[in-house]
Parts: C-alpha cells; structure tokens; sequence
C-alpha cells in the first residue's frame, strides 16, 4: 500500500476496535492464537485487520505459510496502539474518580498460595473492599514476585502481594506478616536420618533447588555454600522437588507446616540454616488517581494498622 497523499482523518470507535484486534492478534502471536482470547473466528479477525490497513492505508502484518509477523509499519503501529489504549484508559479511570459513586475495575496481582494464606485475610479484605464499592469489578492473577513488580510499575495492576526481600524507588510497601524459612527434606532424603550437627555439614553437599532470584544479603549468605542445581520459583512446584527426595529447599514455615505434620518433609538444619521473609502489599507511588485502588490499599491499612504503613525491605 502506498501512503503518498493519504490523510487519516478522524479517528472513531470503530478504529480503536479494530487496534484492539490488531493488538491482540500481535500479543498471541497470530490468528488462530487470537481466536479465544477475542472470541471470534478467525476469518472475522482477518476481514477486522484488513478493514484496519485499508483503513490506514499501510500493510500492518505478514501472515501465510511462513508464519505472522509485522511490518515495519505495523511494529510502529503496534506501539503507538499501546500508547493510545493506554491513553484512553487513563482517561476512563480519571473520569471514573471524578464521579461520585466508585465504579471501574481493580487489578491484583498475588505471588502464589498468598490468597489463602489466613495472615494475609485476603477474604476478610475483598468482603470488606466489595462492601465499600460494589460496583467496582476485580481482576486476579497469579505471578512471581519480579512480574508483580513489573506489571505494577508499567500500570498493567493497581495492587499486588508479594513476598520480598528488596525496595525498588516508584513503589510502595504495606508490610502484612513475616515468614520464617527453613530447609526441608522428604522424609527418606539421607539428611532426614542424620542429627543436627551431621545435618550442618553436610546440608550443602545436596542438590538444592531455589526461586532463581538475587537474593538479598541475608539469604545470600544462607545460600552461598548451597548446591544449587534447580530452578523453581513457586513454592508448589519447589516442594514437588523436595518431595522427589532428590532436591532439598527453602520454604516459608506457615506453607510447609501441613506436610511436615504429615510427615512427608522435615526440617534440617534449623539452628543454622533459616531466614525471614517479608510479605507486603505494593502499589505504584506516581500512578494515576484511582479511586478503588486507594479505597483498597484504605481497607489493608485498617486491617493492618499495627504494621509498617512503609515496611523495609529486609
């Protein structure tokens, strides 16, 4: 397509819909990819990204046996799809605050077994929340703590709970509880038979798994020595490896209680070997006014109000 002489013009509803498609269809990384995630078939997809070039007058996306792929074009207006939508909800959500009635949505993003964790009182908070704005709609997702962080920053959620053990500068803490950490075995693993002070020296010599993060000075100096051999950042998964009798790992003591009680992991090392971790709520410090996510992070501090409003990182 050629855009010489060509002028856009206004820019209506109808467009916007169809940039949304175009986006989607790039964020799934093609066609058929999009067809869930928008809920129309895939020829309604391609006839909406045809209207869409004609419409702009410029080739957007390459699609065929050699797979999709975008134009030069189409990558710019990929980003500057982003930058309009992006735009234009910062507008619903200052247009929202400045009525009356709290209306909108509220995006949480929670690291995972943090919801069902009674300390948190995630459900004493959503009742309470959910009674103060009902007409608010809630979004939930599950993420590890570095993607909460980047998704908060970047204003993809309003709110998340993560454990943490670093203070990044653009956000701020709710501190909720802390967690101590010990090292776990499954029950047959040769540290489970040793005695306390056998368990000391030998606990490094074992194939250990961790959460793949840059730990901060005091877990570093818990982990130096480890032999560090596998990757899990999410505790499920983390424990699974433990169970296995081939790793060893640290997990917070509030999680492994159950299956310690069970007798299926127990802690080595306990006198030497632990480290607290911290569990707070965080929130972007320069977002935009949004008036369910401060009616939210209102609610935490009441209900934690013999906590750090600010906790440190550590």
């Amino acid at each position: 397509m050629s855009a010489k002489n060509y002028s856009l013009g206004q820019v209506g509803d109808y467009e916007i819909k169809q940039l949304k498609v175009f986006k989607t269809v790039v964020d799934c990384g093609g066609f058929s990819a999009a067809e869930t995630v928008l809920n129309i078939g895939r020829s309604t997809i391609s006839l909406h990204i045809s209207n869409l070039e004609a419409r702009l007058n410029l080739t957007l996306c390459k699609r065929g046996r050699g797979g999709f792929s975008l134009t030069q074009e189409g990558e710019i207006i990929y980003r500057m799809t982003e930058t309009l939508l992006e735009s234009l909800d910062a507008f619903r959500i200052t247009v929202n605050n400045l009525n009356a009635s709290l209306t909108g949505r509220l995006r949480i993003a929670m690291s995972d077994s943090v919801s069902l964790d009674p300390r948190c009182r995630f459900p004493e908070l959503i009742r309470e929340f959910t009674g103060q704005a009902p007409e608010v709609s809630l979004t939930t997702s599950v993420s590890a703590m570095a993607q909460i962080e980047r998704t908060i920053l970047n204003d993809e959620a309003d709110v998340g709970f993560i454990p943490y053990h670093r203070k990044l500068d653009g956000l701020g803490y709710i501190h909720l509880y802390s967690d101590a950490c010990y090292v776990y075995v499954a029950k047959d693993h040769p540290l489970a038979q040793m005695s306390a002070a056998e368990q000391v020296e030998a606990v490094d010599s074992y194939p250990a798994s961790h959460a793949g993060l840059k730990p901060h000075e005091g877990v570093s100096s818990q982990m130096s020595n480890m032999n560090l051999s596998a990757i899990s950042y999410f505790y499920d998964t983390r424990l699974s490896l433990i169970l296995s009798g081939r790793y060893i790992g640290f997990l917070p003591e509030a999680y492994a209680s159950e299956h310690v009680k069970s007798g299926a992991i127990v802690p080595v090392a306990t006198d030497h070997r632990s480290y607290s971790l911290g569990m707070a709520v965080i929130y972007k410090k320069t977002a935009q006014p949004n008036k369910p996510r401060e009616v939210f992070l209102d609610v935490i501090r009441e209900y934690f109000a013999n906590n750090s409003s600010e906790a440190a990182p550590y």
